[in-house]
């Protein structure tokens, strides 16, 4: 959880770096809080009222911890945008998303691991 909150304390923050774990965790638990809010919108018949609430909530931090991602793999921020192309895109940007920060200090900050250890 603290994870999650961590994204949404900097959720206008594009700059620095964010480690794999860091953004993950917090897609995991915004997939968690979409499906009960998909479940509140069928048990109380709201079409998509609360989740979709619940998804333009989400937007910002999502983009920035994305953003920060891609600067953790040593990538622009504007690297993001390649989930706008169609088919092959998405595939590109979750193993971007996925793969291990670079080691060291890079244009974007320092690394996040050697903070942490």
């Amino acid at each position: 959880m603290q994870w999650y909150l961590s994204v949404m304390k900097q959720y206008a923050n594009f700059n620095g770096r964010a480690r794999r774990k860091e953004y993950w965790m917090f897609f995991l638990i915004y997939i968690l809080i979409i499906v009960v809010a998909t479940i509140i919108d069928s048990v109380a018949e709201l079409p998509g009222v609360v989740s979709g609430i619940v998804a333009l909530v989400h937007i910002i931090p999502s983009l920035s911890a994305g953003v920060r991602r891609m600067h953790d793999t040593g990538r622009s921020g504007w690297a993001i945008l390649i989930f706008l192309v169609p088919i092959a895109g998405p595939f590109l940007a979750i193993y971007w998303l996925a793969q291990d920060s670079k080691p060291g200090d890079n244009t974007y900050g320092v690394n996040p691991k050697a903070v942490a250890a």
